[in-house]
């Protein structure tokens, strides 16, 4: 199926590790020009260099989203080099576990701004070449929203926050004919979910109860799966689909607990 996404540029935040990766990696093979926005510029030009060697088109910027005044520069710099943005993938963030027991103001409002305000500003200021292309928007969020972890009070706002922007964009956009959606992700497989899994007492068996609650073939979803899906609702072969969370997570969220 053409996904009708040759030469479209779409920014991808937090693309160069993990499911920006698996997002960069599929645009690139479908022809469009994925833009890596992360801190590390080492990490940038790593993966922006593998992709290009397999001969697919590629651009980075550096920027700390955490910074407000880092998104607007990122867009600039976008526009500089391309003239126009067709797509941008919201994608950047961390479960830190500022929590309500030992967590504080401070802690609070850091978490928001790595998880949820860059999620605004970098829609904001892409929003007039948006309205020009009439572009898409894709939003990853996170089960936490929905389920409930414990120990993440700020990353489970943040989330929610997602889930309510997109939402409140779909509505906001349709004159433009923009389409904002989200990709709810539950249990995938990175190297920050490698961080964590390593991080806990008896590992090995812990991974193993998760994948066992995981109903669709108790497994990890995996980057790639989850890149799948936001590119489907980046093109216009998804031409109907606004407003919508999509949740690529083998049933992990909604189905009932007794088929795992």
């Amino acid at each position: 199926m053409d996904l009708q996404l040759k030469d479209k540029v779409i920014i991808v935040t937090g693309g160069a590790k993990g499911i920006g990766e698996g997002i960069v990696r599929v645009l690139a093979k479908e022809g469009a020009i994925p833009v890596i926005i992360g801190r590390n510029e080492s990490d940038n030009l790593k993966l922006a260099n593998d992709v290009a060697a397999s001969g697919g088109q590629v651009f980075q910027v550096v920027a700390e989203l955490t910074n407000p005044e880092d998104n607007a520069k990122a867009v600039s710099q976008v526009l500089e080099k391309f003239g126009r943005i067709d797509g941008l993938v919201n994608n950047a963030g961390v479960n830190d576990g500022v929590s309500l027991t030992n967590g504080s103001y401070e802690k609070f409002i850091e978490s928001l701004h790595k998880n949820m305000v860059h999620y605004y500003l970098m829609a904001h200021h892409a929003l007039p070449s948006l309205i020009k292309s009439k572009g898409s928007i894709v939003n990853i969020g996170s089960k936490v929203a929905d389920t409930g972890q414990g120990g993440t009070s700020a990353y489970a706002a943040a989330n929610g926050g997602r889930n309510a922007l997109t939402r409140e964009w779909a509505v906001e956009l349709l004159p433009h004919g923009i389409r904002v959606n989200s990709v709810i992700v539950s249990e995938c497989y990175t190297p920050l979910y490698q961080t964590w899994i390593s991080s806990i007492p008896n590992s090995e068996e812990k991974l193993a109860s998760i994948k066992a609650k995981i109903p669709l073939g108790n497994r990890m979803t995996t980057a790639e799966e989850i890149a799948n899906a936001t590119i489907f609702l980046l093109s216009e072969v998804s031409s109907h689909t606004t407003g919508q969370l999509v949740y690529v997570d083998g049933g992990y969220v909604h189905l009932d607990r007794s088929v795992s």
